[in-house]
């Protein structure tokens, strides 16, 4: 599997539409990508305007499909401005746990 790591850090007086934006992309990424199995969004324990996206897609691939989707390319233009950094993005391949134990979340 592909795991995505994304740290996003959030202009506070943006940070409700922010939010509703990115449960868009989510919730679109879940519903209508079958490659992306799970799509997590936690926000920081200390500082309630810094998140980490958590996601996993079958391969690199399925990753580069979802850069193409509707709801990716909406919430990339629609929140470009309520950024206060630039997103830091990891990526890699999951070691554990095996790729045959994970199932899609619903």
């Amino acid at each position: 599997m592909f795991a995505v790591v994304v740290k996003v850090q959030i202009k506070p007086e943006n940070r409700t539409e922010f939010l509703e934006a990115m449960f868009d992309d989510a919730r679109g990424s879940v519903a209508n990508e079958p490659d992306c199995l799970q799509f997590n969004i936690v926000q920081d324990q200390n500082d309630i305007n810094r998140l980490y996206l958590y996601e996993v897609y079958r391969d690199a691939q399925a990753f580069e499909t979802h850069k193409q989707t509707p709801h990716f390319t909406r919430w990339l233009e629609t929140t470009a401005d309520w950024l206060a950094q630039p997103l830091e993005i990891a990526t890699g391949s999951h070691l554990f746990p095996a790729d045959a134990v994970w199932q899609k979340q619903g």
